[in-house]
């Protein structure tokens, strides 16, 4: 089994990170502020303005350590990783794979029930959890979409054209979302949810989901990079310059728990409120700088929590489980599996 490594987020603005023996140390106008094994890293994420030595940068990339850059809000910049060690093979086989239509159909198929399972599972957990506080239009509009959710799995399962199965992904999302904000305690009307927005977020709690959204992205990345996946070359999402279209398809199946969830548990919990987001002169709302530290600490926390994976039936840290659906995928890719087991969420 894999040991789950932590993820070192840098926020503060003028950081310099350096190299000292097998320790990352990092510096703030000349003074140490912080010093960690590089051991004990699988990933460092530089979000603002953060400086890292060619030295350390070099070393990381020797380790196998990928160093990303993201803006100060969360938007990916760029990233700084070592030679590629994927299989040649591998990778062969999932390029072969995505130009067939019927046989990325089969893997597209799974990925999207992984996704409205978990995703049923978010809407149901609503409604268990605060049957006491939900209204009788909340509950109605809950499990309606709950069991629209049923209706639409039970259309993917029987489709095998891919356009269609896009087709219902979009109406899925459609009908979640479409009831997510009863699922939002808070009382503040800056943090009502009005539909999903990006690029940029144009509320508050699209600003928590995209951010979240940009970490787990980055943990997906990681992840099939270290099985020998190219990260780019996806199965639902079409091929585009610079997208990690791969990730992205891993990314589906963990949304709903690892950030959906973990939004609203931080909003409903009052971790998080409105005064933690400033609106630009674009209209685009933004965590700000401290709100997003409690944001990554509430993540990384959520990533240690052990929960038992449904197909190896063992337990294991939430933050491995990227790498497990990375692994299942290239077996399946190899032909050690007949067909790609998704993650489901119970």
């Amino acid at each position: 089994m894999r040991r789950h490594l932590n993820t070192l987020y840098v926020t503060t603005e003028g950081a310099w990170l350096r190299k000292d023996g097998a320790n990352i140390v990092m510096e703030v106008n000349g003074e140490t502020r912080a010093r960690l094994p590089v051991h004990m890293l699988g990933g460092l994420v530089c979000l603002g303005r953060v400086m890292v030595s060619p030295p350390l940068l070099g070393y990381c990339a020797e380790q196998g350590i990928t160093v990303s850059y993201l803006s100060m809000h969360g938007r990916f910049l760029a990233r700084v990783e070592g030679p590629a060690s994927g299989n040649v093979l591998l990778r062969r086989e999932q390029y072969r794979r995505t130009d067939d239509p019927t046989r990325c159909a089969q893997i597209v198929q799974n990925i999207l029930l992984g996704k409205l399972h978990n995703q049923r599972a978010v809407l149901g957990r609503g409604l268990r959890d605060h049957a006491d506080k939900l209204t009788g239009d909340d509950k109605t509009a809950l499990s309606h979409a709950h069991k629209r959710l049923d209706r639409i799995m039970d259309k993917v399962q029987s489709e095998t054209s891919l356009d269609v199965l896009r087709g219902l992904e979009g109406e899925a999302a459609q009908s979640y979302f479409g009831v997510f904000d009863h699922l939002i305690r808070a009382t503040e009307t800056s943090l009502r949810f009005k539909g999903r927005s990006r690029r940029p977020p144009m509320d508050a709690v699209n600003a928590l989901l995209s951010f979240l959204y940009t970490l787990l992205t980055h943990d997906c990345r990681s992840a099939l990079e270290s099985v020998g996946l190219d990260p780019a070359v996806g199965f639902l999402h079409r091929d585009r310059p610079g997208r990690p279209s791969l990730a992205l398809d891993l990314l589906e199946e963990f949304r709903p728990l690892l950030a959906d969830r973990l939004a609203l548990s931080l909003i409903n919990l009052k971790q998080v409120t409105a005064k933690d987001f400033q609106t630009m002169d674009n209209g685009a709302v933004l965590l700000k700088e401290d709100s997003r530290k409690i944001v990554l600490t509430a993540y990384q926390e959520r990533k240690r929590e052990d929960l038992r994976h449904v197909f190896l039936n063992e337990k294991a840290p939430i933050g491995l489980f990227p790498f497990l659906q990375a692994q299942l995928m290239a077996r399946h890719l190899r032909g050690d599996l007949d067909g790609y087991p998704p993650f489901l969420w119970k």
